[in-house]
């Protein structure tokens, strides 16, 4: 099991309140290094709060979580790091990042965290092509010395803007649209826009790329070529995938590990083939009385 031997992410006794409203509630998974990890639960369950709260859309309301690049961190740097007033590790190797203390732009840039929503956000006016080079403003920016050597064509600025139509273009191979680079984003069909949202992730290099439902709304052939992406990319770049998603299928058949949460709180986390047979799982999706969960489990009522 990866995700114990080598996590890239620990979320720790992680909660979320919004007021009077526990969404997540004390928490605690990891992230296999390499590994697709979905994260499931019936509606409602605070699968997205979850994701907020990794990628700094929220700061959660007390817990721990930490990403490490480049090896396993002892836990014992872990607590250091915690106990310090620091965000990251500096000149250490592996570098370790404090996701709870950063904020939502330098989870993205500096830890290399990557997400897509659940609701596709393209720059519908743009091409194709010029969503995957705005991915890269912030390299783009820094070759420019901030707009000075963008205006005035410094060879630095010109040779980061050739890398980046080269990678942008390479993005678009690997999700078959390098047909359409010129055409609008708003003029792709459904599933293509899916593709070219997780083209866009992967242009700023993460090495965790979290996927909001990214095969909500397609059909079954749209599904399976997800599928087949999702293990290209993984098998390609080594980017740890974690996903949220409803389609059991798609789930079952990508996933090395699954977590399963309601009402905020973990109900199982395993293999997908052990997760889809857990009395508790079945219970949370198809509404069964907590004494037919007993029963089946080998309890019964008091």
């Amino acid at each position: 099991m990866r995700w114990l031997a080598q996590p890239l992410l620990t979320v720790d006794h992680l909660s979320m309140r919004f007021g009077g409203l526990v969404a997540v509630n004390d928490l605690s998974f990891t992230v296999g290094r390499g590994d697709i990890t979905a994260l499931i639960g019936p509606n409602g369950a605070g699968k997205t709060t979850v994701f907020n709260c990794i990628t700094g859309f929220y700061k959660p309301t007390s817990g721990r979580l930490a990403l490490a690049h480049g090896g396993t961190v002892a836990p014992k740097a872990v607590d250091a790091l915690t106990r310090s007033d620091q965000r990251r590790t500096h000149g250490a190797t592996p570098e370790l990042f404090l996701l709870e203390r950063m904020p939502d732009h330098a989870i993205a840039s500096e830890a290399r965290v990557a997400r897509t929503f659940q609701n596709i956000r393209l720059f519908a006016g743009m091409t194709v092509l010029e969503n995957l080079i705005v991915a890269q403003h912030k390299t783009l920016m820094k070759a420019s010395g901030f707009s000075l050597g963008g205006l005035l064509g410094l060879s630095k600025y010109r040779a980061a803007e050739r890398k980046a139509f080269e990678l942008a273009k390479a993005w678009l191979e690997v999700v078959g649209l390098i047909d359409r680079a010129d055409d609008p984003a708003g003029d792709l069909p459904y599933g293509a826009q899916r593709r070219l949202e997780i083209a866009r992730a992967m242009c700023t290099n993460p090495v965790l790329l979290c996927l909001d439902e990214p095969a909500a709304g397609l059909n079954n052939k749209e599904s399976a070529e997800l599928t087949r992406l999702l293990r290209g990319i993984r098998e390609q770049t080594g980017v740890s995938i974690l996903l949220i998603e409803h389609d059991m299928s798609v789930v079952m058949d990508i996933s090395d590990h699954v977590v399963v949460i309601e009402y905020g709180v973990k109900i199982a986390d395993d293999t997908a083939a052990s997760v889809k047979n857990d009395p508790k799982v079945i219970a949370a999706y198809l509404g069964v009385d907590d004494d037919e969960v007993a029963l089946s489990t080998g309890g019964g009522p008091p």
